[in-house]
């Protein structure tokens, strides 16, 4: 009887979009509290490329035989797959590691949450997508949202141009990943979790000159035992088991609602920043939280 009673809830909790999606967004919210533990534990490009390492060896078991039969379609379009997973997936991590060293994890999660508006933006940039004017509202509350985090709500360093660098980082990683997204309509028509593996080894790739610049620079530092602790964390959750939840989770309920719960992130970033870290939740990161959500909540309005 256990064999089937368990069966039947791994299969209710693999059928339940809704968990899925919520344990996604939870799991990208620690990737901003293991970003700040990496700290003198092991370097950012160190802490990319063995992330990926471990990705390509996960997928590979769970799914060759999709990539086998796939390949022939993701062959013809590998030079995409390659740029896609070395800006989604390495630089975007690689920044994101970096500015970890110099601004804090609230930060780093509401930042991350304004990455749709960056999307909306991109879509506007590339493919002409139309946005109204309720829409640019949401583009510009966000923006301000953004502009009170880098500013860590202070006018004197507004008027003087004078910006967090880590904070900076953080918006360029956004933009990268934002073209990721956008790039993603182009995206071949094969399997996702097909797709994902590609990418992840294309990361794999594209971060071993990274971290051999960082050897040259003798910025490179192999993981303590507490950062390779970091490093099967990363590998584990924000990579391997939220991609395959998210990939479920659009397969359930299609891609438009299950990008909904992308804004969950910077929440429990936040939640995660103070309850782990013991980092101070501010007046302006309260401030920034809710223009941001609002500002994506009014970006992802269509007309009806």
């Amino acid at each position: 009887m256990t064999g089937p009673r368990a069966g039947g809830i791994g299969a209710a909790f693999y059928g339940n979009a809704y968990v899925l999606l919520a344990l996604t967004t939870m799991m990208w919210g620690g990737n901003a509290i293991a970003g700040r533990m990496a700290i003198g534990e092991i370097s950012p490009m160190a802490l990319v490329l063995l992330r990926w390492a471990g990705v390509v060896v996960l997928m590979g078991f769970v799914s060759r035989k999709k990539v086998l039969a796939e390949w022939p379609v993701m062959r013809e379009r590998i030079w995409f797959l390659l740029a896609l997973g070395a800006c989604g997936f390495t630089l975007f991590n690689g920044l994101f590691y970096v500015a970890a060293h110099s601004t804090v994890a609230i930060n780093m999660g509401i930042l991350q949450g304004a990455i749709p508006v960056f999307v909306l933006l991109g879509a506007l940039t590339v493919y002409g997508t139309r946005v109204s004017l309720v829409q640019a509202g949401g583009v510009l509350l966000t923006m301000v949202g953004i502009t009170l985090i880098a500013s860590q709500g202070e006018l004197e360093r507004l008027a003087a141009l004078q910006f967090n660098r880590g904070d900076l980082l953080m918006v360029g990683a956004c933009a990268l990943y934002a073209g990721y997204t956008v790039a993603l309509r182009k995206r071949p028509n094969v399997s996702g979790i097909a797709m994902f593996t590609v990418m992840a080894g294309a990361a794999f790739v594209t971060a071993l000159p990274l971290a051999a610049i960082e050897v040259y620079l003798g910025d490179f530092q192999w993981p303590t035992p507490k950062g390779w602790g970091i490093v099967l964390f990363v590998t584990l959750f924000p990579s391997f088991l939220a991609q395959i939840f998210f990939l479920r989770g659009v397969d359930l309920i299609g891609p438009g609602r299950a990008g909904v719960f992308v804004n969950l992130v910077p929440i429990f970033a936040a939640a995660f920043a103070v309850v782990i870290l013991g980092e101070v939740f501010a007046w302006f990161h309260a401030a920034a939280l809710v223009l941001v959500l609002g500002g994506i909540a009014l970006a992802n309005r269509t007309k009806s």
